[in-house]
C-alpha cells in the first residue's frame, strides 16, 4: 500500500536529489526555454531539468554531469504545464485508456474522473484494481467517489452502501466527493449523504456540486453543508452568484452546453476580472466534440474573448491543482512536480505541438508517439463482451400505457398524451413517435412507452449504451425492433440501427456493452456515421450519445424511464412500475 500512498519511493528522493549534486545525470535537459511562471505570473527563461517523470530543478543552472541525457535547446520553444480536466466522464463510448491517450494528444495530461461506470458494474476489488494499473500510463488519473447513482435503482442501498462510498473516499486515487446530482435529498434531510459529505471533508477532499439553475439561497445552503464548487453556472450571472457564495467555479464548454464563449462575453459585461477562482472542463462530452481539442480548445476561446492569456492558462492547470490540493504535483512547472510538458508553437495557439507526459514524450514535433499508451486486458477487471441468454418476443413488445415521453432537447422530457393507436407492428411514418423501451440486461424486467420528438422514420435502434447498462429499444417497427436487439447481442453490446431487416448502421461496444475498445479516432468516425444516420430518420438534437445516457437520470426534469419505472422527477414518485418478464 505505501507504494501507492507515496508518488516517489525513498529511494527515488534520494536520486532526485543527487541529480542537483552532480552524481546522476538527467534524463532530459530543456535548455533556455521560455516557460510559464505562475508564482511571478510571467513568461521566463529558464533551464528545466528532468529525472524520469519528475522536474527536478527550474533555473539559470545547467547540470555538471551529463550521461546520456536527452538535450533539447527550447530558445524557440513556449513551454506550459501540462493541461488538467477536472471534470472527465471517461465512459462516454470509450474508455478511460483511449480517453487519455487521445486527451494526452492535445496537451491534456491529468484526468480527474467519474468512477460512475466502476461503482455500477464492478466489484470494489475490480475497480481498485484497474485504479492501480492505471497508475502506469503516461496520464495522470485521479477520481471521484458518487454518492448516488443519479437514477431509480433496485439495489441503490447495495451498490451506494455506507462501507462501498467510504472505502471509494478513502483511496488515494481519489480527490473529491460528488458530483452530487442527489443534492435535493440531501436537502430533504438525507443524512447519509451528510454523513460522506463530512467524511470526505475530514479527508481534506472536495465535494463537486452539480447545481442547474440553483437560487442564491440554495447556493448558500449547499456551501453550508460542505459543497466546494459547482460546473452547473450557464450565464454570466450565474457565475458571478456562485463566485459570491465562495465557490470555485468550474466553467463549461461541452458538446450538450457548448456555450463557454456566450459565458465569457457575460462575465466581462458584469466586470468579472478575476480568475483565481475559475477553472475549465468539458464535462464528459462524446467524442465528435472532441476533433477539435479538449482543454486547450478552452484556452483558445478564452484567449479570444479577452481572458489575460496567463489566466486563461491558469484555469487549465495551476487554479485546478491548486484547489484539488495537488498543486505539489500538478499545474506548474516547478520544482519537484510531475514531468507534463506541454511545448506551444505560439503563447496564443494552447494546442501542443510536442507533449511530455511524466517524462515521456506521447506527441513529438505535431506527431503521435505510438504505443505510449499501450493495452489493456478489460476481462481481468470484469470489463468484457455482453453475454445475454435471454430472448426478446413480439410479447414483450405490448404498449399500453395512456401517456409517453416527450422530448424537448436532447436530454430534458415532458410526459404527453397518447393519442394514436400503439397495437400494430409498425406506428405511422407521418407521426414523430417511436416505440420505446427500456429493458433489464439480465431479462428481468421491462419499460414500454412511446418517444416522442427523438425521431420521425427510424425503424429500429437498440443501444446496451444507457445510465445503468440496462437496454434501450426505440423504433416505430417492432420487428426490426427484435432485429436490432438480436444483431447487438451477436456484437456483445453496442449500439444498432436496423431497417428492413438490415443493418444501417452499428457502434460496436465489447466491453460490457457501454464502451469501446477502438481508439477515439476511430470511435468518432462510428459516432459521425450514428448521428448522419439518425438526422436523416428525423434526429433534431445535437447529441444523441447523451440522450441515450440520460433516458434514465433522475438529475434532470421532468419525467424518465428507470429500473424501477416511469418516475416523475419533480415529485419523486414512480408513475409507472416496471413490469417482471
Amino acid at each position: 500500500m505505501l507504494e501507492q500512498r507515496y508518488r516517489w519511493k525513498n529511494k527515488q528522493l534520494r536520486m532526485h536529489v543527487s541529480v542537483l549534486e552532480g552524481k546522476t545525470s538527467p534524463t532530459i535537459l530543456l535548455k533556455n526555454a521560455l516557460y510559464l511562471n505562475q508564482t511571478f505570473r510571467q513568461w521566463m527563461r529558464a533551464n528545466i531539468w528532468i529525472y524520469e517523470d519528475r522536474i527536478v530543478y527550474v533555473g539559470d543552472n545547467m547540470p555538471s554531469y551529463i550521461e546520456d541525457c536527452e538535450i533539447i535547446d527550447c530558445t524557440n520553444e513556449i513551454i506550459v504545464p501540462g493541461y488538467i480536466e477536472p471534470h472527465a466522464h471517461p465512459f462516454q463510448l470509450y474508455n478511460p485508456l483511449t480517453l487519455a491517450a487521445y486527451a494526452s494528444q492535445f496537451g491534456t495530461t491529468t484526468l480527474i474522473n467519474d468512477n460512475m461506470a466502476l461503482i455500477l458494474h464492478l466489484e470494489k476489488r475490480e475497480a481498485f484494481s484497474l485504479l492501480r494499473d492505471l497508475r502506469s500510463i503516461p496520464t495522470s488519473m485521479y477520481w471521484w467517489g458518487r454518492f448516488d447513482s443519479q437514477t431509480e435503482l433496485m439495489n441503490e442501498e447495495e451498490i451506494f452502501s455506507h462501507s462501498n462510498v467510504k472505502a471509494w473516499l478513502e483511496h488515494d486515487a481519489v480527490l473529491q466527493g460528488g458530483e452530487l446530482t442527489g443534492w435535493p435529498k440531501l436537502l430533504d434531510g438525507d443524512d447519509m449523504m451528510l454523513h460522506w459529505i463530512q467524511e470526505a471533508k475530514r479527508m481534506r477532499k472536495q465535494i463537486e456540486g452539480h447545481f442547474p439553475g440553483a437560487s442564491e439561497k440554495t447556493l448558500a445552503k449547499m456551501m453550508l453543508l460542505g459543497a466546494d464548487s459547482d460546473h452547473e453556472a450557464m450565464t454570466g450571472e450565474e457565475v458571478y452568484s456562485r463566485l459570491m457564495q465562495g465557490y470555485m467555479v468550474s466553467l463549461r464548454y461541452s458538446s450538450i452546453r457548448p456555450d463557454l464563449p456566450e459565458i465569457l462575453d457575460d462575465m466581462k459585461r458584469l466586470g468579472i476580472e478575476a480568475y483565481d477562482r475559475l477553472m475549465f472542463n468539458t464535462d464528459g462530452s462524446s467524442s465528435t466534440f472532441y476533433e477539435q481539442g479538449i482543454i486547450d480548445q478552452m484556452i483558445r476561446i478564452a484567449i479570444e474573448k479577452g481572458v489575460p492569456v496567463i489566466d486563461a492558462y491558469n484555469m487549465a492547470t495551476v487554479n485546478i491543482a491548486r484547489y484539488y490540493k495537488i498543486e505539489h504535483l500538478h499545474g506548474a512547472i516547478a520544482t519537484g512536480r510531475i514531468a507534463n510538458i506541454n511545448f506551444l508553437s505560439s503563447i496564443e495557439n494552447p494546442t501542443p505541438v510536442s507533449v511530455l507526459a511524466k517524462g515521456k514524450w506521447v506527441k513529438r514535433d505535431g506527431v503521435k508517439v505510438e504505443g505510449m499508451y499501450g493495452e489493456i486486458n478489460w476481462n481481468e477487471y470484469g470489463f468484457k463482451p455482453m453475454e445475454m441468454d435471454w430472448q426478446l418476443s413480439l410479447d414483450d413488445l405490448q404498449f399500453s400505457m395512456p401517456f409517453g415521453i416527450k422530448m424537448e432537447n436532447s436530454v430534458i422530457m415532458k410526459p404527453y398524451s397518447i393519442s394514436i393507436d400503439a397495437s400494430a407492428d409498425q406506428l405511422p411514418e407521418e407521426s414523430d413517435e417511436c416505440y420505446f423501451m427500456l429493458v433489464d440486461r439480465h431479462g428481468k424486467w421491462r419499460i414500454n412507452t412511446l418517444l416522442k420528438g427523438f425521431a420521425t422514420n427510424l425503424s429500429a435502434l437498440a443501444s446496451s449504451y444507457s445510465n445503468t447498462g440496462d437496454i434501450i429499444l426505440i423504433g416505430k417497427n417492432r420487428h426490426d425492433i427484435i432485429n436490432a436487439f438480436n444483431r447487438m447481442k451477436e456484437l456483445g453490446g453496442g449500439i444498432v440501427m436496423m431497417e428492413d431487416a438490415q443493418i444501417v448502421c452499428e457502434v460496436p461496444l465489447n466491453l460490457s456493452g457501454i464502451m469501446s475498445s477502438i481508439p477515439i479516432e476511430k470511435l468518432i468516425e462510428q459516432e459521425k456515421t450514428l448521428l448522419k444516420e439518425l438526422k436523416e430518420r428525423g434526429y433534431k438534437f445535437s447529441d444523441p450519445i447523451y440522450s441515450l445516457a440520460f433516458f434514465s437520470a433522475t438529475h434532470l426534469p421532468y419525467i424518465r424511464i428507470t429500473q424501477q419505472g416511469m418516475y416523475d422527477v419533480m415529485n419523486k414518485s414512480v408513475l409507472f412500475p416496471s413490469i417482471m418478464r
